[in-house]
């Protein structure tokens, strides 16, 4: 990542939001040296494991979760193999980090939200979630280390993203767009975050358009990430 920046910590950040959403849920996982881990299956498009070390052991891994069909493992550093054990790759992705810059203006019309029905329009414009909502509980709201950001024209939420504080990153994800300009929703998200909890890098992962747009938005990509699924 940056010279400052560990793959180590933006794995540590994704882990601890996947760890804050699943605790809305009822879901308490567990974080050891080698990964973060969930007994219980967790919400589609969350991971039941996040490894946090390069060379993680999978079998010790695996046998912190529900290996049934549909159990997704973040594998952080892209070096597990897991298709023998019945996984096949559901995508890889780049990690990402931008270091904060030496004068940032606070973007224009970004805020966090702070009641539930804010935070259902910012769901529904997000697209994200396609089953039952909410898919963003709002026990998330009040939790501190955590901010569901958005960009409003007028009383429409047009850009958004969700961000965590870590212990010496930010972590943003959950980026979206409806003016199909994510570069300044990139670069505006994590200025908003920073202008919360202070000048520390942000880290995030994407692939495709939107790892394109974070990146001429002045994140760097360094290092690449899989996610693995179950099959039938």
């Amino acid at each position: 990542m940056s010279a400052g920046v560990s793959v180590e910590e933006a794995a540590r950040n994704n882990a601890e939001w996947c760890d804050s959403f699943y605790r809305t849920r009822g879901i308490n996982g567990r974080f050891d040296s080698d990964a973060w881990t969930s007994a219980t299956r967790t919400p589609p498009l969350y991971p039941d494991a996040v490894t946090l070390v390069a060379g993680a052991s999978v079998e010790a891994v695996l046998l912190r979760v529900d290996t049934s069909v549909g159990c997704s493992i973040k594998d952080s550093f892209a070096d597990l193999d897991l298709a023998p054990l019945g996984f096949d790759r559901l995508f890889a992705a780049e990690w990402l980090c931008q270091e904060p810059l030496s004068s940032e203006a606070a973007p224009h019309n970004w805020s966090m939200i702070t009641r539930q029905d804010e935070l259902e329009r910012w769901e529904s414009a997000s697209g994200i979630s396609t089953g039952p909502r909410p898919f963003f509980r709002r026990e998330l709201l009040a939790d501190q280390h955590v901010a569901v950001l958005a960009r409003y024209e007028g009383n429409a939420v047009v850009s958004g993203a969700t961000a965590n504080r870590s212990r010496t990153v930010i972590g943003l994800g959950n980026v979206f767009d409806l003016r199909r300009d994510l570069e300044s929703t990139w670069r505006d998200a994590a200025i908003a975050a920073r202008a919360l909890w202070g000048a520390m890098p942000a880290v995030s992962y994407d692939s495709g358009e939107s790892l394109a747009a974070a990146q001429r938005a002045g994140f760097a990509p360094s290092g690449c990430l899989v996610v693995w699924v179950k099959r039938e």
